[in-house]
């Protein structure tokens, strides 16, 4: 009777769950079976084991061979447990020592000749082992890179079935995979897309500005052609970049989804997402029988694009009211609850009408009740988790031709990483990176008024009809103005753009 473990992990989400493969060889009938609440394509790995482990020139005995995946509470998918199986099931047998493998977790596919093949979801488990203690990670080679973005545990990365053998009977050296350098921040749209493209709309430009600088939700309303979307796609130009650990929590969520480049695994850009009106519920915020991330998490970090926001379904958008509040997206099944980050700039732009020339009446061919009805798709909830909502006018002719030279994506965003800057100074030792994040309470002592610009938001309140939500994101973007300007309290024409960019909503909902 022979008996082995071999560690292993699985994926619920973002969460990583230490997996336990075990593997029992005894006399009796010939049988190859597994358990331990396993999905199908765990199941089918008994025939690619086997096959693996044959074509590798290991003969298999004609014995009872039981592998259990434990905990049996955990279920186990994807073909990421072949390798450990293998490995385990060859340490039973004695092909290998099994001390070797107790500092060691395994994950990695087999093809039917042996070969190691790349997994999703290695960041999360090399991290997670790492927190754990364990010196080593025995990886498919294509993932190595991958692995070796996490420091402290060695990751060696390995191409077939045998050469993992023979490494671990010390017939063969691998070098473990080194890490490549914390990388600067280098722009990858520099050179394409720039500010400098974008004449005229000064107002807007000036509005994602503040967002940026604050990390502000915005909404752009505008006839087709203004510009709307132009602007927006540059948002990612001045976009301050984010540090190592924020890098490797954004490379976290897309190694879960299997969309990491393999020759540079570490993303050092802040993502852009722009979703299509036609995007599902699950597809937006994640979901499916073992829910995965969806785009509001893959925007993490980074700027979610809305075009078109009244095309998208109102039961789609209003998922979004708790994630832009939360920051993270909660997501519950019968067997457990997922928790994925979400903490982004939402971005949207919309026509202000069916034909998009209200409110111009000489060109605009809507009725009243069409451009009602149009408007009534996006909800007050909805609205009132907008920040800044911004008008952007038809571009008059002598605004194309214009040859003066406009401001460039380079030097809009040193002045969003100097207001960036003072907020990290203003908030060091929480978890409030930007003024967009600020708490009610947190707002009491950041954001005080003086009496003047008391009395100027009282009126505004009673005069605009703000509710209490859209009373705090007034002084939170007042506050971000006053960063920009070097200031250390809220003065009057920073309290006055504030409360400026929130009477374009109430122009055409009237709410």
């Amino acid at each position: 009777m022979s008996f082995s473990t071999v560690m292993s992990a699985a994926i619920e989400g973002l969460h990583v769950e230490p997996v336990h493969v075990e593997t029992d060889i005894s006399n009796g009938l010939p049988v190859f079976h597994m358990v331990g609440y396993l999905s199908s394509e765990v199941k089918e790995a008994s025939e690619r084991v086997r096959t693996a482990v044959q074509n590798s020139d290991i003969r298999i005995p004609a014995k009872k061979i039981i592998i259990n995946l434990a905990p049996a509470t955990v279920r186990k998918k994807g073909a990421s447990f072949d390798f450990p199986i293998a490995l385990s099931l060859l340490s039973a047998l004695g092909e290998i020592n099994t001390e070797i493998l107790k500092d060691t977790v395994v994950i990695g596919e087999l093809s039917l000749d042996g070969r190691v093949r790349e997994v999703k979801g290695v960041l999360p488990i090399v991290m997670e082992a790492q927190k754990r203690g364990y010196g080593r990670c025995l990886l498919p080679k294509g993932n190595a890179p991958e692995g070796a973005l996490i420091e402290g545990i060695e990751i060696v990365g390995v191409e077939d079935l045998k050469q993992a053998v023979d490494y671990l009977r010390g017939n063969k050296k691998i070098m473990p995979e080194k890490g490549d350098e914390w990388e600067k921040y280098t722009n990858p749209l520099d050179g394409l897309i720039d500010f400098s493209d974008i004449q005229g709309q000064e107002s807007v430009k000036r509005a994602v500005e503040v967002a940026v600088s604050g990390g502000h939700n915005l909404l752009l309303i505008g006839p087709p052609g203004s510009g709307k979307s132009m602007i927006v796609q540059r948002i990612p130009t001045i976009l301050p970049p984010p540090v190592h650990a924020e890098s490797l929590e954004i490379t976290k969520i897309y190694s879960v989804l299997g969309m990491v480049d393999k020759e540079r695994p570490l993303i050092t850009g802040r993502p852009f997402r722009s979703v299509h009106h036609t995007v599902t519920k699950s597809a937006l915020i994640g979901g499916g029988l073992i829910p995965s991330p969806g785009e509001i998490s893959l925007a993490h970090g980074g700027v979610l694009f809305l075009d078109e926001l009244p095309e998208f379904r109102k039961s789609v958008l209003e998922v979004l009211r708790q994630p832009l509040e939360e920051r993270k997206v909660c997501i519950n099944r019968t067997h457990g609850s997922y928790v994925f980050p979400s903490d982004f700039i939402l971005t949207a732009a919309m026509n202000p009408c069916p034909c998009g020339n209200y409110p111009d009446f000489s060109k605009c061919s809507c009725t009243p009740w069409q451009i009602g009805q149009y408007l009534s798709r996006i909800s007050q909830p909805f609205l009132d988790r907008i920040d800044i909502c911004v008008e952007a006018p038809r571009i008059l002719y002598e605004e194309i031709t214009e040859r003066g030279r406009a401001e460039t994506s380079a030097e809009i965003r040193k002045r969003v990483i100097a207001a960036r800057t003072i907020q990290q100074r203003r908030y060091e030792g929480t978890k409030i990176r930007s003024n967009a994040m600020l708490g009610v309470r947190q707002i009491d002592g950041f954001c005080r008024l003086g009496e003047e610009e008391e009395d100027l938001m009282r009126r505004a309140f009673t005069s605009l009809g703000l509710t209490a939500r859209t009373y705090h994101k007034i002084l939170k973007v007042a506050r971000t103005i006053a960063d920009m300007d070097g200031e250390d309290r809220i003065h009057m024409p920073h309290l006055k753009e504030a409360i400026g960019y929130r009477t374009a909503d109430k122009k055409y909902w009237g709410r």
